[in-house]
């Protein structure tokens, strides 16, 4: 009888499985000793975002030159340019000699051209939005030049990207600006500004968890939508449980390797 009362998983099997399978692809192929020492788990205040802009071009500089710094990615050849100015363009070839993020990152092959990426001048006044635009862009660019299609292939790339984005240490931007509200009479909503988003809400909230689960994290719940909150809260129990039944090699061993960092 009680069983009827039991709450559901936030995502189901096949999901989850999908899921921790990504996060551990990502953990295999973008830098885990990053990861486990350096990735912070990055909020939306003033701590993680404290400049002050005079322009829509300076705080999208700004804001640009955070989440690379934040992402680990100083050494990438990654330019940010004007909406207008972005053209077609060939990925360039670069090479890295061992690390791909932080301050050991170092090319030994440099690119013959950078890659220029834009913004959504929509985006300014939902600066979560365009912190999480410029995460999922990075988490592209890292896909697209490691070469690793992540679980289920190519048609899933989109996802991973926003997976990703979560494991570089932005899944509180990435969980909030997957839906907007339009509130009761949609005024001041701007649909052009919201990002494309390729997780569900649930989707993000569990690889959010995930995330925080190897990084010790205890303060990114109260930065997420009201709404969220409680789906975060399930999520955290369902990884809980699912790591301490797990018998998953990789992730017995990130787990121990998480313990010991903190």
């Amino acid at each position: 009888m009680l069983a009827l009362f039991k709450s559901a998983p936030l995502v189901d099997e096949q999901e989850q499985q999908w899921l921790i399978d990504t996060f551990l692809w990502a953990v295999e192929h973008f830098d885990s000793e990053y990861f486990l020492k350096h990735t912070q788990i990055i909020l939306p205040n003033g701590q993680f975002f404290p400049d002050r802009v005079s322009s829509v071009s300076e705080m999208a500089e700004k804001v640009f030159s955070r989440v690379v710094d934040y992402a680990g990615m100083q050494a990438w050849p990654i330019n940010l340019v004007a909406p207008s100015g972005l053209t077609p363009q060939v990925f360039p070839h670069f090479e890295f000699q061992d690390n791909l993020r932080g301050s050991e990152a170092s090319l030994i092959v440099p690119a013959n051209h950078p890659v220029n990426i834009s913004f959504n001048p929509n985006q300014i006044n939902q600066p979560q939005d365009l912190v999480a635009s410029f995460a999922g862009t990075l988490a592209t660019i890292l896909i697209h030049h490691v070469g690793v299609l992540p679980p289920g292939g190519k048609e899933y790339l989109p996802q991973a990207s926003d997976a990703l984005a979560c494991y570089l240490g932005f899944g509180v931007m990435m969980s909030n600006t997957v839906y907007q509200f339009k509130g009761g009479c949609g005024c001041g909503y701007n649909p052009y500004a919201n990002r494309q988003a390729a997780l569900t809400e649930p989707q993000t909230l569990f690889m959010h968890a995930l995330v925080t689960h190897f990084k010790g994290d205890n303060q990114s719940k109260k930065f997420l939508k009201p709404h969220l909150r409680s789906q975060y809260k399930k999520a955290q129990k369902q990884i809980k449980a699912l790591v301490n039944d797990s018998a998953n090699p990789l992730l017995l061993a990130l787990d121990e390797q998480a313990v010991g960092q903190y």
